[in-house]
């Protein structure tokens, strides 16, 4: 399984549209089908029900789907790390409850994007246990839970 045709999957399941994806990816509608047929062969399942106008993932597709961005999202995380210089630059992943406090955060994460245009920040909502799963996966730098305790982690790398 190749990172780019877990990108091509990704795109697929985004736009819900393989012509779409297609585009969206400048590669032809033939060649992205194929690279997702392909996929399917290499896997032993169905990751679409292909319709007309529009594709549904199945339930392996959304097991794929899940995995495939951690694992995207780590490969994007280490090649940004090994590729930091002297500038304050890199992406932090936070994740977080919906909450009026998250304010404050969001805030203070306003005003780091200001002073420092060259950091991404990637900020995920969900709840306690799956920001607490993300965290121990590496998949979240920062986690922020509220619930009868507070969580605050980060990883520094």
């Amino acid at each position: 399984m190749e990172l780019r045709v877990l990108r091509y999957f990704l795109a697929v399941c985004e736009a819900k549209n393989i012509s779409k994806a297609a585009e969206a990816l400048h590669i032809s509608q033939p060649s992205l089908s194929r690279q997702l047929k392909n996929l399917e062969a290499e896997l032993g399942v169905t990751l679409f029900y292909r319709g007309h106008q529009e594709i549904t993932l199945t339930q392996e597709g959304y097991y794929l789907q899940e995995h495939a961005e951690e694992i995207i999202s780590l490969t994007n995380k280490t090649q940004q790390n090994l590729k930091r210089s002297q500038i304050i630059s890199g992406e932090l992943y936070i994740g977080a409850g919906e909450s009026i406090a998250i304010k404050r955060v969001m805030d203070i994460i306003h005003r780091i994007l200001q002073n420092y245009p060259q950091v991404k920040i990637h900020f995920f909502n969900g709840n306690s246990s799956m920001i607490e799963s993300k965290l121990e996966r590496g998949i979240l730098d920062f986690g922020i839970t509220m619930a009868n305790m507070i969580l605050l982690k980060i990883l520094i790398v």
